[in-house]
């Protein structure tokens, strides 16, 4: 059994080689620059995790990561498009340096590749993980659809944003976990359990994530607190806070969601205390942590072969365990 830490260095090794012929370069050096930005990784070193919770490292499970992590990194040059941002992990994003279409094209081209590695696979495994694959892969594109369409509409339900997060966030821990969980030869009930306890990291740490953004430390945080408020995001504090507000902080909220006044954060901040959305918040974070440890509860394995995940946890959600 290996930790997150030494798993997370052996994939960081293996994976800094390059995925992509020479030419044309125009097309493979925006790629090569784009995974060159770094990560943590956590996605591909789920999976090799997953698969050590059931059994020994089998070596297809370092493709399947590889395929996860060309993945994701396709999903964020996409986004940083559609959401047209300068920087991504402090540097330039791919479309801002190379233009659009070049970024288009080697998003394309790194999905294409990530079959090329899952392709690898033994055959005996490989119909399951395709499926998994690619049922993530599209909710991951609802996902991201439906945050496009909220922010269109004025009033967004809980209901409405914890789906779009389930999609956007939550599933790819979740498809990561149980893909590895099929290479480690666990039983569709063990698949299901850990499948769950990945979803439901996802909802606790964007929790966590809206949380730290209004009231966090930004020392600790490496953030502008207030970041969210600043560009109007529908997060889950504010949704909570237009449940649960008066008409007259309604209309406050409306009226704040409209300015670039100094005193925005602030002002949004006082309101979402007096509706008690922090203490809310922290409430449904520690939900969803409940639920997700129940499910690696319930996996039927030693429990000495749980504790690397276990230990991951506390560190995404801050917590000791």
């Amino acid at each position: 059994m290996h930790s997150f830490e030494e798993l997370s260095k052996e994939f960081s090794i293996k994976f800094s080689t390059s995925h992509f012929p020479g030419n044309p370069t125009s097309l493979y050096e925006p790629a090569d620059y784009f995974l060159s930005l770094g990560g943590k990784r956590i996605r591909p070193v789920l999976c090799l995790m997953a698969n050590e919770l059931f059994n020994d490292m089998h070596a297809d499970a370092w493709h399947a990561a590889t395929a996860i992590e060309l993945f994701h990194n396709f999903t964020l040059i996409h986004d940083d498009i559609m959401d047209k941002a300068p920087l991504r992990r402090g540097m330039q994003t791919v479309h801002e340096k190379f233009g659009s279409s070049t970024a288009l094209l080697s998003g394309d081209v790194m999905l294409v590749v990530a079959y090329d590695y899952l392709n690898k696979i033994n055959s005996s495994f490989l119909r399951k993980i395709i499926h998994v694959f690619n049922k993530t892969a599209k909710e991951v594109c609802e996902g991201q659809q439906m945050d496009m369409d909220f922010e269109k509409k004025e009033r967004v339900s809980l209901d409405e944003y914890l789906h779009m997060i389930k999609l956007k966030t939550s599933v790819l821990l979740a498809g990561s976990l149980q893909i590895g969980s099929i290479l480690g030869g666990a039983g569709d009930g063990n698949q299901h359990h850990l499948y769950e306890f990945g979803k439901n990291l996802g909802l606790a740490f964007q929790v966590q994530d809206d949380y730290l953004d209004a009231f966090g430390d930004p020392l600790k945080f490496g953030k502008q607190v207030g970041g969210d408020i600043i560009a109007n995001k529908k997060t889950f504090l504010l949704i909570r806070t237009m449940e649960v507000a008066a008409d007259s902080q309604r209309e406050e909220i409306k009226l704040l969601l409209s300015s670039n006044s100094d005193d925005k954060v602030s002002r949004m901040l006082s309101i979402f205390k007096s509706c008690g959305v922090d203490g809310w918040a922290k409430e449904l974070k520690e939900k969803y942590i409940d639920v997700a440890f129940k499910h690696l509860e319930d996996i039927a394995v030693l429990s000495a072969r749980k504790k690397p995940l276990k230990e991951l946890a506390g560190f995404l959600l801050q917590r000791e365990y």
